[in-house]
């Protein structure tokens, strides 16, 4: 963070000489100049962080989406088929089948 002139404390604390008809107008101008100048910085300040979060904001959004997108295409457990030989030879057949055709009638 920017150099400040100023903590809250300072500004509380702050006590101006008096001169013959009041505070000094050059020292209190001085002071004002400051404060303004510390408003500035928080404000520079205040834009760059809120510009910094919506930059990690749309970055989180990003990777959410990327990864729903990577949860989607991950395949799903496999289930446990049991292959038992009636199954192969039924396969077997069909293949038979589509191989010879009629010729095995």
């Amino acid at each position: 963070m920017a150099k400040l002139n100023y903590t809250s404390e300072d500004i509380l604390q702050k006590e101006f000489n008096n001169k013959m008809r009041g505070y000094d107008p050059i020292e209190v101008d001085e002071f004002l100049d400051n404060i303004i100048k510390d408003y500035g910085t928080y404000n520079k300040e205040i834009v760059t962080l809120r510009e910094e979060n919506q930059r990690l904001r749309a970055q989180i959004e990003k990777l959410k989406r990327e990864q729903e997108g990577f949860s989607k295409t991950q395949a799903l457990p496999k289930q446990t088929q049991t292959v038992t030989n009636f199954d192969i030879l039924k396969r077997l057949s069909n293949l038979e089948q589509k191989v010879f055709g009629d010729k095995l009638d």
